[in-house]
C-alpha cells in the first residue's frame, strides 16, 4: 500500500538550496583566502588575519560535509521507513483479510467491517455506502456473529492479536474461547 500522494515528499529544496548557498560562499571564502595568501606581505598581522579566514572558511566547508551527509543519511532513513510502513500496512491488510476469509464474511460484511476497523461510525460507514444505519447495524451484528466478538472492541481485539501471532484464528476457536 503506497503513502497518500498528500504525504509524500518530493527532493528537499530548500535544504539543497541552502548547501547550494554555503558551497558557494565556501568557494567565494577560499578564493579570498588564497588571493589574500598571493598577494600577503611579510606582516605578521596579515597573516593571523588569513589563519583565521582560512580557519573559518575550513569550519564551512566542515559544516556542508556534515550537513550534507546527514541529510542524506536522513533521507535514507525517511526511506526505509517508508518501505516499513507500507510493508506492515500490507501485512494487517493481509491478516485482516485472512480473519474476514476465515469467518466467512460476505463482500458487504466485509467492506462494513473493514470501515469499522478504520474507526468509522454507524452513520459514517452508512453515508458511504448509501445505505441506511439500519442495514449497517444488520450486517455489523452477522459480523460480530460470524467472527464469535461481541462488539466492535472484541472484534478489534481479535484482529490485533492476530497481527501479534500474524495468523488468523477461525471463527470457532474464538468462539470458543
Amino acid at each position: 500500500m503506497a503513502l497518500d500522494p498528500k504525504l509524500r515528499r518530493g527532493p528537499p529544496w530548500g535544504l539543497i538550496l541552502l548547501v547550494a548557498a554555503q558551497a558557494v560562499c565556501a568557494v567565494f571564502f577560499l578564493s579570498d583566502v588564497l588571493d589574500d595568501w598571493r598577494a600577503m606581505g611579510s606582516s605578521i598581522s596579515a597573516s593571523r588575519h588569513l589563519i583565521v579566514e582560512f580557519a573559518a572558511t575550513l569550519a564551512l566547508i566542515a559544516a556542508i560535509v556534515f550537513e550534507t551527509r546527514y541529510i542524506l543519511r536522513l533521507l535514507r532513513r525517511e526511506a526505509h521507513l517508508e518501505r516499513s510502513v507500507s510493508v506492515a500496512s500490507a501485512a494487517m491488510r493481509d491478516v485482516i483479510e485472512a480473519h474476514f476469509e476465515a469467518w466467512r464474511l460476505t463482500p458487504a460484511e466485509q467492506d462494513i467491517a473493514a470501515f469499522l476497523v478504520k474507526g468509522m461510525t454507524i452513520p459514517e460507514i452508512a453515508a458511504l455506502r448509501g445505505s441506511a444505519e439500519g442495514t449497517i447495524k444488520s450486517h455489523l451484528n452477522a459480523v460480530y456473529r460470524k467472527s464469535g466478538t461481541q462488539g466492535r472492541g472484541d472484534l478489534l481485539a481479535v484482529i490485533l492479536d492476530g497481527l501479534i501471532e500474524a495468523r488468523p484464528e477461525p471463527a470457532d476457536a474464538v468462539a470458543g474461547a
